[in-house]
């Protein structure tokens, strides 16, 4: 097989997946009011792909500020800005790094798990077993996890980005000597609420978190009932988010920034 086929062979199987993608979406939305009757389901699943996620979030947003105020108070200092650390810490923070950051750490941690969760029930006939009781498995396995990831993934965004502002405010006042008022001032001052928290936070972390989410559950439902599709489809719901994200990362920004 040549080097061409190859590539359309690949082409090809990605458009079938993307549409299979989004043929399971409208499946999923339309078995959401049924899956309202599930309601304890959901928000055990808010807690396990939310809250088990905090310290994770939490953890990386605090370094990222406190990386990006050493970098920048670097660099303005060149040109006498250093009293503008604050602001360029949470625009970059609000506009790219706090949901992007946020998306791919929720992939790599709660999008792998809900993959390999479903891919196991699939593998241990659990779900052959629900249907054979007359349970649609798609209300009451799909429909949960994918409304816990959509809202979960908001209120992770916002911790990130407070703990980001907080590590920059911990660096450039505490650290190198900015003045306290001047960081805030600053940053109050410059960061708009549509075009930097709304479009920033708000939109991107919705889209995001619901990107994430279909393709945590697409690939769990869908995967091979072998130990071996567990692995890949795990993987698969990694890479997948990832081009995924910084794809619509680009997208988003150019239409809304």
């Amino acid at each position: 097989m040549s080097a061409t086929t190859r590539s359309e062979n690949i082409v090809v199987r990605s458009l079938s997946q993307i549409g299979d993608c989004g043929l399971f979406l409208l499946r999923m939305l339309a078995a959401v009011p049924s899956s309202l009757r599930h309601w304890r389901e959901t928000v055990r699943q808010l807690w396990f792909v939310g809250a088990m996620s905090l310290i994770i979030i939490m953890v990386c947003g605090l370094f990222v500020g406190m990386v990006l105020g050493l970098q920048l108070y670097d660099v303005l200092s060149i040109f006498g800005g250093t009293s503008a650390t604050g602001t360029v810490v949470a625009i970059a923070i609000y506009r790219e790094l706090g949901p992007v950051v946020t998306a791919l750490l929720f992939a790599g941690r709660a999008g792998t798990s809900v993959t390999a969760e479903i891919g196991l029930m699939r593998a241990t006939d659990q779900i052959a077993a629900m249907e054979m009781m007359a349970v649609d498995p798609i209300a009451y396995v799909a429909v949960p996890r994918f409304l816990a990831g959509v809202i979960a993934m908001p209120l992770l965004t916002c911790v990130f980005c407070a703990l980001g502002i907080f590590g920059g405010h911990l660096v450039g006042v505490t650290w190198l000597g900015i003045d306290n008022g001047t960081f805030w001032s600053n940053m109050t001052a410059t960061v708009e609420v549509v075009k930097d928290v709304i479009n920033g936070v708000v939109w991107k972390s919705v889209v995001f978190g619901t990107v994430v989410s279909l393709i945590a559950v697409f690939q769990g439902y869908t995967t091979p009932p072998t130990s071996e599709g567990v692995a890949y489809a795990t993987t698969r719901t990694v890479v997948a988010s990832s081009i995924a994200i910084l794809a619509l990362d680009f997208v988003l920004t150019a239409f809304l920034m």
